[in-house]
This record gives structure tokens, C-alpha cells and sequence, in this order.
């Protein structure tokens, strides 16, 4: 060769050196290649392994302990590439296994480590068939539908959730360990630990290897919980109004998202020591132990009436890493019913999950009427009858107010005949009647506001009463009479169409409530004087009647206490006025008090007669202009 070609063959020789040289494998890249080739090396020995087995017990062993396949093995490769060690962790099939004792029986699913459902040995779902007959089968909390998963940050900076990994099931003594480990010898580890007689799992989250798998620059991990809540019960209108998230912040009083409608909680200052997504009288909860939730997130959505789940519930918060290798962190689970013993146990408020209100009412509720139903329900199978009994021991108590409602009646009742000619002698002048009749019953010493005593006195517990039958589990499928079903609404019968906001069923309580009210007011009024303000007359009627579109709906363990609470309420009325007063004596004693000097009018007393005389005035004004 001539110089020139000399020269031009070396330049060719060094740009080819120079290309190797740039193109060459990184150490880092070698590793990862000789791990495929091992991975494709042990998949090839699987292969010819399973050709070789006759026996079916030794292919179900490979099958359990060597399931890679060349395709496993580069999609694996891929995923390390791009997510690290937590790539080998998201190959496999996703299996479900179980978990039960005397109470309920778990499904765990392998894709997440977590919890699916729980089906309950000791409640049952009544469903109808297509002749609105009762059917009763498994009761189930919880679905595919949702998720529980944490968010980690691998040291690639990917964000990894949990719900991607695929875990192995181990059985342990009365548990199960979820694990996934990477080719490294780190892991993630979750464990469930069941014992009998309780509706409360030791749950744990553990990573080993920490450090090698997670992000140096993240100080938490965050758990994303959203669940799509069932329907269980048949009034699917209450069960929505009792069904939401509740979550309790250290130092404060349980809280809740809205139950009637979408609603958001977000609070990055919050530190939350439990949550519980929550149906009417089912609820699954999670309590940190020694642990808080912080940037937490809290969310309720309405599902259409067609859909196949009732509410979207979710829940957010961070849990703080300690920077240790080993980072563990513990939990209790709660799934199953709302009972307020079993939640009372917690000692950490979990109990106020059960919607018995949050004012004093809710106060009445837990720690007065819940006690009284407990102790008669001991000695009383019959959840209806110890109703009747509560009733008759309410009526005893409050007797002397009724007492003196019913001498106050009986006292303008006697007035009645002198009240008589106001009519006549004023004519339509409905405020100048109002005012000579409360002049006489002053003069005789009748107040007619003594009536309004037992039932004022009454109204805590009939408010509270309003919340405690829909919320306590303890009357839920509980049958009385007719009615197979104290925490929803009975049916006598149900209608051929549905009619809006009353429905499509015929509430037997409901109707006959409402009939012991109109007659109870008929026997209670009759003997008063109604001409000061007519209209009231109607009002008390018409009352009932409306009201039969709202409890028509409502849960017949309260609709069954007002209608036995009517009846009581007419049998008192009817024996005390019948065996206890004495007409002739109530009308000498009005003369007696007739005739005693009169005391300086009070200062309500005088307001109101002024505001009387007021409005009369203004009236007259009224009526000159006109003509």
C-alpha cells in the first residue's frame, strides 16, 4: 500500500475503535444482562423439567415453585429496567385464598396483599324475589371493586403502588403472610392475624430491605383506601342516609363526610387515629397503632339509583417513614357489624360510628335508651315487646305531667259554656276573642299553656328515639307482629306502582299511628274551646295525615313505639278523666280561684296581651283603608 492508503486505513481503524469504545456496555448494564441470561438459562432447565415429569403431583411442585418463562423473564427485565428491584415483584397471577374463624370467613386477594370481603355467619342480605317475597342470603362486606394500596417511590423516582405487586400466600397459625420479594432480598410483607370470637384483625405492613428499595428522598409513604360500598339493606334510603366516611383526629371528637350528598374533607394539618367506611349497620375501619395518618384526604360520592353500588367512599393519609432498614408498621382492622359493645372496646371512640347523633340527643341515645333496651332485651326475647315495655315505663315516669295536662283540659273544658257567647258578641274579630278568652282564663287561673308540659317533656326522647331505631343494629331483621323487619319499614302490603315519596308499599304502623292520632286529638279536644282560632282545629287533623308520607318509609320500630305510645297515651286520657276527676269539684275550685285576689300580670304575660292589642289595632287601620 502507498502512504495515502496507509493513512486512510488507520483513520478507519481508530473511528472503529472510538465507535466500540463509546458503545460499550456500562458495569451496571452488564450486571443486568447477565441476570437475564441467567433468568432465560433457569427457565430453559424449568422446561425441560416439566417435559421430563409423568407424575401429576410433580408437576403441580414445579408448578408452585418454578413458574418462569423465557417471555416472564424479559418482561421482568423490562420492568426492573424501569422500576428497579420492584420490577420482579409485578409478575404473576393474581390468586385469591381465605381466611375464617367462628364469625366470618376473608377473601384476600395475592394482586395487593389485601383484603377483598368478608362474609358474615351471623347477618344475613334479605333480597325480594320477583313476588315481593322475602329472601335471605349471604351477607357480604366489601368487593373487587375498590382498592387499598400504598404509594411508594422506588429509587428511580417511579411512583409504585402495592395494588401492582403480586405477593406470595403463606398460612401462618390463625393468619395468612402476603410477601413480595425482589431478586436484591428485600421484600414487602403484609400480615393478617384472625382469632376467633372477634371481628378484629392485627394487620402489619413491613418492609425489609427499605433502603435498598425506596427513594432516599421520600419520608412516607401514602395509603390510598377507596371502597365502593354494598347494598345490603332492603330501605336502600336510609341505609345511603346512615352510610359515609368517619375518621377521628387525635384530641378531637369523631367526623364525618356528609351522608346525603357528595362532600370532600381535606386537611393537611389533621392527625388521624382511625378511619371506618361505613354502611347503616356494617363498617370496615382501620386504627393505626401507635401510628397517626397526616395529610389526610376524605371523600363520598352518590352512586345513580340503577348503579350496582351505593356510595364511592375513599380515604388518604401518609404514614412517616423512620429511615430504618426495616420499616414496620402495625394496625387493627375492624369488619363487621356495628355493634357498640364490640367498637366500644377499642377505647378510642370507634363506637361513634354508629349514627345515633352527635348532639344531646346522640347523648340520650348512647347512654340512656341503648342501656334500658339492653337490660329488657336479658330477660325479653321479643325486641317489640321490650318496646311496649320501654313505652309503659315512659308513661309511668311521666305521668304526673300528664296529669296535669289533662286537669288543665278539664279546667277550660268547665270554662267552655263562658267562653261560648265571645263568638256572638265580637263577631269575626278573631283577635279580640283570643284576647277576652285568655282574660278568663287568667281570672279563673287557667293556663293554657299547662298542656304543653308531658309533651315538651317528652320530646328529647321521641327526637332521640328518631335516630336510635334506624342506627341500632339491635332491632335490625328483628320481626314483631307483622312487621319481620323493626329497623325498616314494615309492608301490609305492597302497591302495583310506586308513588314519589311515599313509595310503593302500604306501612301498616304508619296508617294505624296515624289514625290513633287523629282520634286521640278528636277525644283529647272536644271538650275545648276552639273559636278563638279555628283554623287549629284542622291543623291537628290534617298533621297525621301528612306525616303518613314520611314515616311510611321509616324504620317500624319507631313508627310501632308512637302507635303503642297513642294508645297508651288514650287509655291514660280515658281512665283519669273518667275515674280520676271530679267535674263538679274542678268547677268550684275555678269559683275559689275566681274569687282570690289577682296577682300582677308577668312580663311575658303583659308582652304578649300588648302584641295582641297591637295587631288588633293594626288590623282596624287595615280595614278603614280598604274602605
Amino acid at each position: 500500500m502507498d502512504r495515502n492508503q496507509t493513512i486512510g486505513f488507520a483513520l478507519l481503524m481508530l473511528l472503529f475503535l472510538g465507535w466500540m469504545w463509546t458503545s460499550a456496555p456500562t458495569a451496571e448494564e452488564m450486571e443486568r444482562r447477565k441476570f437475564v441470561q441467567d433468568s432465560i438459562e433457569q427457565a430453559k432447565l424449568a422446561t425441560e423439567e416439566f417435559r421430563g415429569t409423568k407424575s401429576l403431583d410433580q408437576l403441580e411442585a414445579i408448578e408452585e415453585t418454578n413458574s418462569i418463562s423465557p417471555d416472564d423473564t424479559l418482561a421482568t427485565a423490562k420492568l426492573n429496567q424501569q422500576y428497579g428491584d420492584f420490577g420482579s415483584m409485578m409478575v404473576g397471577e393474581e390468586s385469591k385464598t381465605k381466611l375464617s374463624n367462628d364469625l366470618m370467613t376473608l377473601t384476600f386477594s395475592t394482586k395487593g396483599g389485601r383484603l377483598l370481603t368478608a362474609e358474615l355467619n351471623d347477618h344475613k342480605k334479605v333480597i325480594l324475589d320477583a313476588d315481593k317475597n322475602e329472601i335471605k342470603s349471604p351477607l357480604i362486606i366489601g368487593n373487587d371493586a375498590g382498592k387499598f394500596e400504598y404509594i411508594l417511590t422506588s429509587k428511580k423516582g417511579e411512583q409504585i403502588s402495592t395494588a401492582d405487586l403480586i405477593f406470595k400466600a403463606q398460612k401462618i397459625d390463625n393468619g395468612i403472610s402476603f410477601v413480595a420479594s425482589s431478586p436484591g432480598g428485600s421484600k414487602i410483607e403484609q400480615r393478617y392475624k384472625l382469632d376467633n370470637g372477634k371481628y378484629a384483625l392485627d394487620y402489619q405492613l413491613r418492609i425489609d430491605g427499605a433502603k435498598q428499595l425506596l427513594s432516599p428522598a421520600n419520608n412516607s409513604i401514602r395509603l390510598k383506601w377507596h371502597e365502593y360500598l354494598n347494598k345490603i339493606e332492603l330501605n336502600q334510603t336510609f341505609e345511603k342516609f346512615y352510610s359515609t366516611v368517619y375518621f377521628k383526629e387525635k384530641g378531637e371528637n369523631s367526623d364525618y363526610c356528609n351522608c346525603r350528598s357528595d362532600d370532600t374533607e381535606d386537611d393537611p394539618d389533621m392527625n388521624i387515629e382511625w378511619i371506618s367506611h361505613s354502611n347503616q349497620f356494617f363498617n370496615k375501619s382501620l386504627v393505626p397503632q401507635g401510628e397517626h395518618l397526616s395529610n389526610t384526604f376524605f371523600e363520598t360520592k352518590m352512586m345513580d339509583e340503577d348503579h350496582e353500588y351505593m356510595k364511592l367512599t375513599k380515604s388518604e393519609g401518609d404514614l412517616a417513614l423512620r429511615g430504618d432498614n426495616t420499616e414496620i408498621f402495625n394496625f387493627k382492622m375492624y369488619v363487621g357489624p356495628n355493634e357498640f359493645e364490640r367498637l366500644q372496646l377499642f377505647e378510642n371512640d370507634l363506637e361513634q360510628v354508629v349514627p345515633f347523633g352527635t348532639s344531646i340527643f346522640g347523648t340520650i341515645n348512647r347512654y340512656i335508651i341503648r342501656p334500658s333496651f339492653n337490660f329488657l332485651s336479658k330477660y325479653i326475647g321479643s325486641k317489640g315487646v321490650v318496646i311496649i315495655i320501654l313505652i309503659f315505663i315512659l308513661k309511668m315516669l311521666l305521668y304526673p305531667f300528664m296529669y296535669k295536662m289533662l286537669y288543665s283540659q278539664a279546667k277550660m273544658g268547665a270554662l267552655k259554656p263562658k267562653l261560648a257567647h265571645l263568638k256572638d258578641k265580637y263577631k269575626d274579630d278573631a283577635q279580640k276573642i283570643q284576647m277576652e278568652t285568655m282574660k278568663i282564663y287568667r281570672e279563673y287561673g287557667v293556663s293554657p299553656l299547662g298542656g304543653c308540659l308531658p309533651m315538651i317533656a317528652q320530646m328529647p326522647i321521641w327526637y332521640a328515639l328518631f335516630r336510635f331505631f334506624p342506627a341500632s343494629i339491635t332491632f335490625r331483621q328483628e320481626p314483631f307482629l307483622w312487621a319481620t323487619d323493626l329497623s325498616s319499614f314494615d309492608v301490609i302490603s305492597w302497591l302495583p306502582f310506586e308513588i314519589p315519596m311515599f313509595g310503593a308499599h302500604i306501612s301498616l304502623f304508619t296508617v294505624l299511628w296515624a289514625i290513633s292520632t287523629v282520634a286521640y286529638t278528636y277525644y283529647n279536644t272536644k271538650h275545648m274551646d276552639m273559636s278563638a282560632n279555628p283554623a287549629m282545629k284542622y291543623v291537628q287533623y290534617a298533621m297525621p295525615v301528612m306525616f303518613l308520607v314520611f314515616f311510611n318509609n321509616y324504620a317500624s320500630g319507631l313508627t310501632c313505639y308512637m302507635f303503642f305510645s297513642n294508645l297508651f297515651n288514650i287509655m291514660q286520657t280515658v281512665i283519669t278523666k273518667k275515674f280520676v276527676f271530679d267535674e263538679e269539684k274542678i268547677k268550684a275550685e275555678l269559683e275559689v280561684e275566681k274569687a282570690k285576689p289577682k296577682k300582677k300580670k308577668g312580663n311575658f304575660q303583659a308582652r304578649l296581651e300588648e302584641a295582641m292589642k297591637q295587631q288588633q289595632e293594626l288590623q282596624k287601620k287595615n280595614a278603614k283603608k280598604k274602605k
